[in-house]
């Protein structure tokens, strides 16, 4: 049986797994499935129909699940995905999609949302990703693997941010991140790669090598984006990494490729 507070309110209707535990002053919703060895520590409420996958632990004053924040929601039944083993902290607000995006907001395994954090409607984001505090996404946004958004930064909807890119703090996102990408500032420009994360995530000396080249030839000043592209494509077919960026760059976006002020910054 879940191991449930007194002064929690649950839900009947709610689908708990055995192994559940929820503390003080908590409360869940009729429609929240919550798995095995998921703990709600005190004063977190989740509602709407929400999932919570096994081991995610949530902090207090976390709100989970209620309604997004779009004044173009009007209670369709749309649906909030938490996946396994994540670790939302104090004050984070993770909201469901909504008619206009799927009616899917999906978090995937492993993260790590520090205070105050939020996820808007229709987000997807990646596993292993980490959350500064109040690091913010707009509705529409996606967000690759082992991205690192840091702290007080804001992303604006519909951006997409690449796997294992780096978003510096309380920078603002208005164009998409390659992955692998590093950007920082007010209104953020592409700075060069992500060269700590590579070497954390063990990328090898000449992969990294390899990036920096592609890089440096898909941000050149020397013809058309499109031209460049397709130059890497070409130079670079045998290099997974390089060609996840360039199918990133070649994908349709409404907003655009995040760019650098100069070389220089990547160096």
């Amino acid at each position: 049986m879940p191991n449930i507070h007194p002064s929690a309110q649950i839900d009947p209707r709610a689908t708990l797994a055995d192994t559940v535990e929820i503390g003080p002053f908590c409360v869940v919703g009729p429609d929240v499935k919550l798995d095995a060895g998921v703990r709600l520590i005190s004063h977190v409420v989740v509602d709407g129909r929400t999932e919570v996958g096994e081991g995610t632990v949530i902090y207090p004053f976390a709100s989970i699940g209620h309604r997004p924040q779009d004044l173009k929601y009007h209670g369709e039944p749309s649906r909030l995905v938490v996946g396994k083993r994540n670790q939302i902290r104090e004050g984070v607000t993770m909201n469901p999609g909504t008619e206009g995006g799927g009616m899917l907001t999906q978090v995937g395994d492993g993260c790590l949302f520090m205070v105050g954090a939020h996820v808007a409607h229709d987000c997807i984001v990646g596993s292993h990703c980490i959350f500064a505090n109040n690091a913010t996404l707009g509705g529409h946004v996606t967000v690759g693997d082992y991205a690192i958004i840091g702290g007080l930064s804001a992303v604006h909807q519909f951006v997409r941010i690449g796997h294992q890119a780096m978003v510096g703090g309380a920078s603002g996102i208005e164009f998409d991140v390659i992955p692998y990408g590093s950007v920082l500032g007010n209104r953020a420009h592409l700075q060069g790669l992500n060269i700590v994360g590579l070497k954390r995530r063990n990328f090898s000396r000449e992969t990294i090598h390899t990036l920096r080249r592609a890089y440096r030839m898909l941000f050149a000043p020397e013809g058309t984006m499109t031209e460049r592209v397709e130059d890497v494509a070409s130079l670079f077919s045998e290099c997974e990494p390089v060609m996840e960026i360039v199918g990133f760059m070649r994908q349709d976006s409404s907003r655009g490729i995040c760019q650098p002020l100069s070389l220089e910054a990547e160096s």
